[in-house]
């Protein structure tokens, strides 16, 4: 069995990046939805603001499908990044923008799900 560090270095390549795809969809989605909250504000501000969080989502994403792509292929990434977007998303909605999760949302959801499960496993492989 091998010890915790050479376990936890074996799955660094296929954890990493989610972490990282996560992280840069929190900022992602606040820079396209948070806003949704502040239809007060100009649109040349929210859009300014909107671009300054998205750099920042630039600095995660890159470095998550740069180090990914050596376990992932680019279409395993792509339907990665679409399940945790899907994920955030939802959480946000229903978190930040106090919008309900209905079940023709989740239904949708379980259907991009099972789309992932296709591109990882499915029988056409």
């Amino acid at each position: 069995m091998p010890s915790l560090p050479g376990a936890f270095a074996a799955w660094l390549p296929y954890v990493l990046p989610v972490l990282l795809l996560c992280a840069s969809n929190l900022f992602m989605t606040a820079a396209w939805y948070g806003h949704l909250r502040f239809t007060d504000r100009p649109l040349a501000t929210v859009v300014l603001i909107s671009w300054g969080l998205a750099f920042f989502e630039y600095w995660l994403a890159v470095p998550a499908n740069r180090l990914g792509y050596s376990v992932y292929s680019g279409a395993e990434l792509k339907t990665i990044q679409e399940v945790v977007t899907l994920t955030v998303f939802a959480g946000f909605a229903v978190l930040y923008l106090k919008e309900p999760l209905t079940l023709n949302h989740l239904v949708g959801f379980a259907m991009i799900a099972l789309g992932a499960f296709v591109v990882f496993r499915g029988p056409f492989s």
